[in-house]
């Protein structure tokens, strides 16, 4: 399927299921905004993904997405960069059993902010053109620790 012209913007999207969907997206040629916590791992798959795909098709975000603040700043320079927004995968999660509202942080409510935040830039109720938003979760919620 191709992608070309579309704009995506992806949480946890340095390492492991995120930049697997990345590199996938990049592939059949989205333009895609990398968004992760972790900024060595992110300008390095960045630089990886730019050997790959050319230096303009991707941008690296940093960004804490329990810090409503930022990430909503990530979706503005996401549009401001590319133009548009079609695209967002909130893949963003962690387990922290340790700092259970940590994890509540990372894996629910960044999950509804990052909701709201794309709908206000691809919601045809905003004048915009539509799009796609897909929420990645772990199998790990439905399995008893016991």
């Amino acid at each position: 399927m191709s992608l070309h012209g579309k704009v995506a913007l992806v949480t946890g999207g340095a390492q492991g299921i995120g930049r697997a969907v990345v590199e996938d997206l990049l592939g059949n040629g989205a333009k895609v905004a990398l968004v992760d916590l972790n900024q060595s791992v992110g300008e390095e798959c960045k630089s990886d993904l730019d050997g790959q795909f050319g230096e303009d098709n991707c941008i690296f975000i940093q960004c804490d997405v329990t810090d409503g603040g930022k990430l909503k700043d990530a979706f503005q320079n996401t549009v401001e960069k590319f133009g548009r927004l079609d695209i967002v995968i909130n893949n963003a999660g962690i387990n922290n059993e340790k700092n259970w509202e940590k994890t509540i942080e990372v894996n629910l409510t960044s999950v509804i902010k990052g909701t709201y935040l794309a709908l206000e830039h691809m919601s045809k109720e905003y004048g915009k053109e539509g799009g796609v938003i897909i929420n990645v979760s772990s199998m790990a919620g439905s399995r008893s620790p016991c």
